[in-house]
């Protein structure tokens, strides 16, 4: 993880004083996909809940930055079992239909976590 980038999306969300970006995580095994940035803010700022997405490896294309590497969904369920994480810029998910846009107040993020069916970006209890 690099803490430079935590800061700097820190900075930015208080700035914006809204959420605009889903934390995408595996819609089974609940481990995040893309986001572990946002979800440090979140934890940083004591948030409740934040915007998420649930997705599966079917329309979701991933592959390694690092020249040379190969990363499955195999090994990103192996590494979430385990409870450790790939070195920072290991894989890269690649959405195939994109992501929804968001923009929930933070205010709204700050409060109790909604009870009955949360709306698909408002579904993440931290």
């Amino acid at each position: 993880m690099n803490l430079d980038s935590v800061d700097a999306l820190q900075t930015q969300i208080l700035q914006e004083g809204s959420w605009t970006a889903p934390i995408t995580a595996e819609k089974d095994a609940l481990f995040v996909m893309d986001g572990h940035h946002r979800l440090t803010v979140a934890h940083r700022l004591g948030l409740k809940a934040v915007p998420v997405v649930l997705l599966d490896y079917e329309t979701v294309h991933v592959e390694s930055w690092r020249a040379g590497e190969r990363v499955t969904p195999a090994d990103i369920f192996d590494m979430a079992r385990s409870g450790r994480k790939f070195p920072y810029k290991t894989t890269r998910h690649i959405f195939q239909n994109g992501l929804p846009t968001c923009d929930v107040p933070l205010g709204l993020l700050y409060g109790p976590v909604p009870t009955g069916r949360a709306p698909a970006l408002y579904a993440g209890a931290l």
